[in-house]
């Protein structure tokens, strides 16, 4: 079968079962199933099927995937999150836009506990936009900024996406991890700066909110030193440990999970209630991510022994493409797919010719990585079918419309958009903090 007949039909049954609404990890399996009895050789393609299924489970680099999640659930479930925002918010007083500069703060704050993007603009959404919104604030000032920073959870370590992405594409884990910060505090300062320039501006989007101002100097401060500080030491251990050399990314995950029961203990929030919640929610995650990544290996041995692999790379080769003309069709087809397909497809679709194609360019993957993990992050505010769109609609009040949701989202996925020109521009800014480390 010719290599562009054999992608036709992986990629077509692929959007069919898709389409009909099959959970992302069936849907490869049945691809992969299929793939097996055609390209590999029937009964020894199932057995094959199952000897990779064994094989990419059995890899010791998965296990800060449960660990990240879990720490980020634990901190979560038992209130620490929430009073580390409310600290945030109580030492934030007289500026433009109060509230929405707390929720870029505090998210970005969380988004170093917690690797989960939608668990981040959940709770921003359910805690601060009822408030924002009964003070007047603009819808678009309101849910735009707590969507934007949700996101930067996919790139600021303890990320569980980037974890996945290093497993599947052979990248460092600890780099990739550590390569995300520098862009995720860029973004944040971007939403900063947008937030203070829009709300002086035009002072309307924000009233004008005093309540913080009221408190006394101590009164801000004490919450601030008294949960913010400590919580974002679990941050600091966990990425100074892989920077440094002290600590895998595993080893890493396991010391902030120890660090977040115990600071759950030590604040008094430590209950089996929460624990039971937090280790639940965790597994749900952990066994989805893994049945993923089982299909995912199976399905690049498929594209490899189909010739669909060397077909794509050998019309790269004749098109003469330079290395950044194949880097921008790479990075459009990533941000058109994220308008119509989740995170985890992306990484499973995109992967298996991505990466052969970078390393015959000599593209740098963590480079690599780094832009595609901020691909992914846009997608999650790209209309139709980003994930945070429908979370913000989830938590926002009746009266807000899917419209208002969209407006919102505009200017920020602008904002990261600049933020990835500037990575593709100079990949210094993703490779610098990790290379420290080399």
């Amino acid at each position: 079968m010719e290599w562009y007949l054999a992608l036709a039909l992986l990629l077509g049954v692929l959007i069919v079962l898709m389409g009909t609404g099959l959970p992302v990890a069936f849907a490869f399996l049945g691809v992969n199933i299929l793939g097996a009895i055609v390209f590999l050789g029937g009964e020894a393609g199932l057995a094959q099927l199952a000897r990779n299924a064994v094989s990419s489970l059995t890899s010791f680099s998965l296990v800060p995937i449960p660990l990240f999640v879990l720490m980020g659930e634990i901190l979560f479930h038992t209130g620490l999150a929430f009073k580390a925002i409310d600290a945030t918010s109580a030492l934030i007083a007289r500026v433009p836009g109060r509230l929405s500069v707390v929720s870029v703060a505090g998210g970005t704050l969380f988004s170093t506990l917690s690797g989960s993007s939608v668990a981040n603009t959940a709770m921003l959404g359910s805690t601060i936009l009822p408030d924002m919104l009964r003070r007047g604030y603009h819808p678009s000032m309101a849910m735009g900024p707590i969507m934007a920073t949700g996101g930067i959870a996919m790139l600021i370590p303890p990320s569980a996406l980037a974890v996945l992405l290093g497993s599947l594409a052979g990248i460092s884990i600890s780099q990739l991890l550590v390569a995300g910060v520098i862009p995720g505090l860029m973004m944040s300062v971007l939403f900063l700066g947008y937030i203070l320039l829009r709300c002086t501006l035009n002072p309307g989007l924000a009233p004008p909110d005093e309540t913080a101002a009221r408190l006394g100097p101590w009164a801000r401060i004490a919450p601030f030193l008294l949960y913010v500080v400590p919580l974002f030491g679990i941050f600091v251990v966990v990425v100074g440990a892989m920077l440094l050399g002290w600590a895998t990314p595993t080893e890493s995950a396991a010391i902030g999970c120890a660090a977040a029961a115990l600071a759950a203990a030590l604040y008094g929030r430590f209950t089996l209630s929460a624990m039971r919640t937090a280790l639940m929610e965790t597994a749900k995650i952990a066994v989805m991510i893994l049945f993923i990544i089982v299909a995912s290996s199976t399905f690049s041995q498929l594209l490899s022994f189909s010739g669909a692999t060397r077909g794509i790379l050998g019309l790269v080769d004749r098109l003469d493409l330079g290395l950044m003309a194949v880097l921008l069709i790479m990075l459009i087809i990533l941000l058109v797919l994220g308008a119509f397909m989740d995170q985890v497809s992306m990484i499973m679709v995109t992967l298996p010719f991505f990466v052969p194609l970078s390393q015959s360019l000599g593209i740098d993957l963590l480079w690599l990585g780094v832009m595609m993990l901020i691909c992914m992050e846009i997608s999650f505010m790209t209309p139709p079918f980003g994930l945070l769109l429908f979370v913000m609609k989830g938590v926002a009040p009746p009266s807000i419309r899917l419209g208002q949701i969209y407006r919102a989202a505009v200017p920020f996925v602008g904002l990261q958009l600049v933020v990835l020109a500037l990575i593709v521009i100079a990949p210094q800014l993703a490779t610098w903090l990790p290379g420290l480390a080399r």
